[in-house]
Order: C-alpha cells, then sequence, then structure tokens
C-alpha cells in the first residue's frame, strides 16, 4: 500500500492538479496548515484525508505528523506544486512492488519549469530529494530545507518529479523572504554564527557555481534569473542571522503572516 502526502497553505491552485497526478496511490492525505482558501473543499473533492495543523514554522513536525496518519507500508511525499507524470508512476509502482529488494527508500530527481519554460541546467538539474520511504524506515529532521532522514539502503529513481513554479518574481522574492527567515531562525538556535565574510561570499560562491559550473547560463535569461534568486536567497538568510545575533534572537524584523508568501 502507498500514501501519498502532501503540506499545503492556500494552494487552490494546484491542489487537485497535484492530487489528481496522485490517483495511483492507496491513500492521499493533505497536511493543512489553516487555508484560508478552497485548498481544503478542492483537497476533499478530489478524495483525500484532510488534516488540519499549524505549521509553527516548523516543516519536519508537519511531515512526521504525516507519517504518523499515514496507513501505507510505502510513503510519498510531495509538495502541491509538482506532478507525478506517466513514467514515474511506473517506476514507483515497480520499484515498491520488488519484494526482493533491498532498498528502504529512494531519491527522486525534479524537473523545475520557471517562467513558462523548462530549466535544463544549473541548480535544478542536480537536484535529488529523497521523497520516496517505507514507512518505517526513518523521520524528518530539520525546520526548513529538512530532510528525511533514513535507515538503510537508498536508490535514485530514473523519472523526475515535475515542479510547476507558477510564480510571478514579485511572488518568488517573498516565499525567498518567508524561507530565509525560517532558515535564518533555525541556524541562530543551533548557535551558528556569521560575519561580514560570509554574508559577502557565499552568495556570490553560489551564483558562481550554479550560473557557470552547473551551466545555468545555458536557460539563457531564465537561468540567470533563477541564479540570482538562488543567492539572493543565501544572502538574506545570512543577513537575517546577523541581525538576529545582534539582537540577541529577537526577530521583530520577521513577518508571521505566512499568507503573504503564498
Amino acid at each position: 500500500m502507498l500514501s501519498a502526502i502532501i503540506l499545503t497553505k492556500n494552494e487552490e491552485k494546484n491542489i487537485t492538479d497535484c492530487l489528481n497526478s496522485l490517483k495511483f496511490c492507496d491513500e492521499l492525505i493533505v497536511i493543512d496548515d489553516y487555508s484560508k482558501d478552497n485548498t481544503i473543499k478542492y483537497a476533499k473533492q478530489s478524495k483525500a484525508t484532510v488534516y488540519n495543523r499549524n505549521l509553527n514554522g516548523d516543516f519536519s513536525s508537519q511531515r512526521n505528523f504525516g507519517l504518523e496518519k499515514a496507513k501505507g507500508d510505502w510513503v510519498l511525499f510531495i509538495d502541491a506544486d509538482e506532478r507525478v507524470a506517466e513514467q514515474l508512476k511506473k517506476e514507483i509502482q515497480s520499484a515498491i512492488r520488488d519484494h526482493k529488494s533491498a532498498i528502504s527508500a529512494y531519491f527522486l530527481k525534479r524537473e523545475d519549469n520557471f517562467l513558462g519554460k523548462k530549466l535544463n541546467f544549473g541548480e535544478p538539474s542536480s537536484t535529488k530529494l529523497l521523497r520516496l520511504a517505507k514507512k518505517n524506515s526513518g523521520s524528518w529532521k530539520g525546520k526548513v530545507h529538512e530532510q528525511w532522514q533514513i535507515k538503510g539502503k537508498t536508490a535514485v529513481l530514473n523519472n523526475p518529479l515535475t515542479h510547476q513554479r507558477s510564480l510571478t518574481i514579485v511572488q518568488f522574492l517573498r516565499r525567498i523572504n518567508f524561507y530565509s527567515t525560517l532558515r535564518a531562525k533555525e541556524l541562530f538556535d543551533r548557535r551558528q554564527k556569521t560575519n561580514i565574510f560570509y554574508i559577502l561570499l557565499y552568495p556570490k560562491a553560489k551564483f558562481i557555481l550554479n550560473y557557470f559550473f552547473r551551466l545555468g547560463f545555458l536557460d539563457g535569461i531564465r537561468g540567470f534569473v533563477f541564479a540570482m534568486m538562488m543567492s539572493l536567497h543565501s544572502f538574506m538568510v545570512r543577513a537575517k542571522l546577523w541581525v538576529m545575533q545582534k539582537n540577541k534572537g529577537k526577530d521583530n524584523f520577521i513577518t508571521k503572516d505566512w499568507q503573504k508568501y503564498s
């Protein structure tokens, strides 16, 4: 049995298509952070079981809650703006039906669509996400940029998830602002430090890696914009961490309202 779990917050534009791509799963679970749009309505129309639960800035806690609720022997996590195409569906079904396999979990590649076109190079070309695993093989760690820590052997599936980044530049910037705040708080709680050199050099190094070494320039202007956005994220994480160091953890510069960043 295969359970699919999706975390949501105001995803009415994405949730139906996402769930439709998961009809091959035996169980559909939506963990919703009290959406104020039609996300829950559309999820229930697609035969998903919906649980309302506050995110509270902790994605791992939300995902682990989903693991507790899942009834399947295998669990697949995908985001609301991701889709499972036919070839990936067949590969997933084949993988979990191979009872002789010693594999406990699978990494999924991801195909990113950005500003209306697929990105073939840069950071998306190297993305591999551990999203499919046996239910009791591990748990999620980290409040943001969370990872599924698995005990046992892992492998990589060949066919990618489709990631539909249907965001305007302004929406993308808002999400970067939101996620960089969570990441800065997480690093501060871990007592990690930053300084002017990290704030200046780390974002530059990330841009050079993604745009030149990972050939992001071959994606044209979209590749440049995407590399800049990822570099900006790195800058904002470290700048906010520095502010938190100076303010001794006070986060009065942080916006709490998730809606503004959806």
